[in-house]
């Protein structure tokens, strides 16, 4: 069974033309097995739908209205992926003082042996809007660390990139590591390359408290870094795309 643990991450992003632009960060990511969704106290500093210094709010994932460890049953039942039957993982970076924002979390989906059967990649943009990926493959065998998962990109995230391509998908996953690998290509080949990995510790009070003295900017470290990212590649010229209006479906494969 998953434990209730954080995950020391390194996020990695690589554009790789037409202006070479990358960088990398840490970051403390949650992994919540979601029959903890339920509790309102998970951990003496981690709250769910609760002040507390660090916190989940059930609104922040989903459909906003549906309890996401039901939501995320009926996604499954409703795109036929019986063979996950087992544990559901959600990977999500905690509201700190109230504040987060979560550019993707990972819902990881397994069987009754603990092999990753599916995987939903809820993705949120600046401009408030939400859409989801979602990862299987065509037989439904379980998801090597090896295996590439394609989706067509649909969902607008940065205006430095337009609204075309497709995402590749890696996902690996144990019992004290997890890491994701998102690629993206358009008609020219790889575009970006974005990674997310770590170490997978027992969540404790210690190092909850631990992380926050060691980067006391972390709640608003993402938005501060997507910002100062953009002004660099509009500073080298970097080509701008309209936002289109979100896709209709709320989820795509």
């Amino acid at each position: 069974m998953a434990m209730l643990a954080a995950l020391d991450a390194s996020i990695f992003h690589a554009r790789h033309r037409p202006r070479r632009n990358a960088f990398r960060y840490s970051a403390v990511y949650l992994a919540l097995p979601t029959t903890q969704l339920r509790k309102s106290r998970p951990s003496a500093l981690l709250s769910i739908d609760r002040t507390n210094l660090f916190g989940l709010r059930t609104s922040d994932y989903g459909d906003r209205r549906t309890p996401p460890d039901d939501w995320i049953k009926s996604i499954l039942i409703d795109w036929k992926i019986a063979e996950a039957d087992g544990e559901i993982v959600l990977i999500t970076m905690p509201r700190v003082f109230g504040f987060v924002f979560n550019p993707v979390s990972f819902w990881l989906c397994f069987d009754r042996a603990g092999g990753l059967r599916a995987v939903l990649a809820e993705v949120n943009n600046t401009f408030g809007e939400r859409h989801c990926y979602l990862c299987f493959h065509d037989d439904h065998r379980p998801i090597a660390p090896q295996d590439s998962l394609r989706t067509r990109k649909v969902f607008h995230v940065s205006p430095f990139i337009d609204v075309k391509g497709e995402y590749r998908f890696r996902f690996s996953y144990a019992p004290d590591r997890v890491a994701v690998a998102i690629d993206l290509f358009d008609d020219e080949g790889l575009l970006l390359s974005t990674t997310v990995g770590g170490t997978l510790r027992p969540l404790k009070t210690w190092a909850l408290l631990r992380a926050l003295l060691i980067n006391p900017i972390l709640p608003f470290k993402v938005v501060s870094l997507i910002h100062y990212q953009a002004l660099k590649l509009w500073i080298k010229r970097t080509a701008l795309f309209h936002k289109p209006q979100p896709p209709t479906a709320a989820i795509s494969r």
